[in-house]
């Protein structure tokens, strides 16, 4: 049996030797437990995996509006202000004095041209520069260019979502998306003018569980049947082929596929169930409060424009799982946040798109009230429970074998590896062969 001694962070060798020390631990069609209970894989994640080598997803420009705005989030562990400057260049800064290491920023967002320290008042400009320390007599000849907030080093943003990374070294944001790009433009163009606008108020959920077992279940297409019966059995109450029900039959014999996509990414695509031409996504929707009234008043007010209005006022129908913390679920961004070896937070954020009556953004509000709070209970249950099956150290292995060499499910073209069973696990084997990069070294 292997055991927490194997996995010493102390003292690797060389970046092959590196990744081969993980080899042991993810294999073909299993991953250890100990990768999401070992505190000591944990803190080399947040400095490997979330930031040190891969890029990470810090926020969406529309949180970061105007010159001299900014916002608090997390890049792993490390608290960051994502800042813009006077001119609205972005900049991502650590929330940690240079002095005693307390927070700079205790708002989540706001407006601010400089930061103090509240604990000794030391005064950071929104660049991260320092401009000034109480009474400087006491520190003799400080050259302030010297303590700065620390930045990280390279900020990219794509089409809005903004990423950072720690490595100097790092190929581009567009690289590193590479075969997620279409996706990720589909679900941005969905709006007629491709803007997207986060709101103002997101919903936050923890767990109490690692944070790749919701890596893990956003490319599952296996669990909805059992984990969102109750989901399931409400759209099925309005018809065969309402939002979803198509995964309480059997989901791997309908339309539905999945793509692994490389660098980790992933994507779900249930448009196929959808089929059909414009309206198909609002007609397919399972039930919200004032729908009858608001499909009256489109048609009234927008006649031929109306069927595509309407698709757009619900989810996107894709699944997109960006590497390692950004998940597209429906209309929403997803973040994941990871907190502890055993403790997540997961962070909702709703969004507005450009180009359509306002009818259309609530619409979609009502919307994206309801998988966070009817669906994702369901799997933030699941996620506790495993973490609470994990604690066993004589079952060591998590099984992630579905469709592993299952003749006639997959397909390898030049955007990645199209598999036409939803249910296949190919995701978690895609993603643990990008995680054993990163943790073995390689940028």
């Amino acid at each position: 049996m292997l055991t927490e001694q194997h996995l010493s962070v102390e003292g690797s060798p060389g970046p092959a030797a590196d990744r081969d020390r993980w080899s042991e631990l993810i294999r073909r069609d299993r991953v250890h437990r100990t990768l999401y209970t070992d505190p000591t894989v944990f803190d080399e994640e947040m400095v490997k995996v979330f930031g040190g080598r891969s890029w990470v997803y810090l926020a969406h420009e529309s949180q970061v509006p105007a010159p001299n705005s900014f916002i608090s989030v997390r890049m792993g562990l490390r608290p960051v202000i994502v800042t813009r400057d006077r001119d609205g260049a972005l900049h991502a800064l650590f929330n940690r004095c240079t002095h005693r290491a307390a927070t700079v920023c205790r708002e989540e967002s706001g407006i601010a041209k400089s930061f103090q320290c509240h604990y000794h008042g030391w005064t950071f400009r929104n660049t991260g520069e320092l401009v000034g320390t109480p009474w400087p007599q006491g520190y003799g000849d400080l050259d302030k260019s010297q303590y700065g907030l620390t930045v990280v080093p390279r900020v990219e943003s794509y089409r809005g979502f903004i990423f950072g990374t720690m490595n100097p070294e790092a190929p581009s944001v567009d690289t590193w998306l590479g075969a997620a790009t279409p996706w990720l433009d589909y679900w941005i163009d969905r709006s007629p003018t491709g803007e997207v606008v986060v709101t103002a108020t997101a919903y936050r959920m923890g767990y109490r569980g690692n944070w790749k077992l919701a890596y893990d279940n956003a490319g599952d297409g296996y669990h909805p049947s059992f984990s969102h019966r109750s989901l399931l059995d409400m759209a099925s109450r309005m018809g065969e082929a309402k939002d979803m029900s198509y995964f309480g039959r059997t989901p791997d014999d309908g339309p539905m596929k999945a793509y692994a996509l490389g660098h980790g990414h992933s994507a779900i695509d249930q448009r196929p169930a959808h089929a059909g031409g414009p309206g198909k996504f609002w007609e397919h929707q399972r039930p919200q409060p004032g729908r009858e009234r608001f499909e009256e008043e489109i048609r009234e007010r927008h006649g031929d424009r109306a069927d595509a209005l309407l698709d757009l006022s619900i989810g996107a129908q894709i699944n997109l799982s960006i590497f390692p913390n950004l998940l597209l679920i429906g209309n929403q961004i997803q973040v994941i946040e990871p907190l502890a070896v055993d403790r997540t937070q997961l962070t909702w954020h709703a969004t507005t798109i450009g180009g359509v009556p306002d009818a259309v953004n609530t619409m979609r509000m009502r919307t994206q009230e309801d998988f966070p709070a009817f669906g994702e209970p369901d799997d933030q249950a699941n996620f506790e429970e495993a973490q609470r099956g994990l604690a066993a150290p004589e079952a060591e292995w998590i099984l992630m074998n579905r469709g592993l060499d299952v003749v006639g499910w997959q397909h390898v073209d030049g955007h990645g590896v199209t598999v036409t069973a939803v249910t296949d696990e190919l995701h978690m084997r895609s993603y643990y062969d990008e995680w054993q990069r990163r943790m073995g070294g390689e940028s």
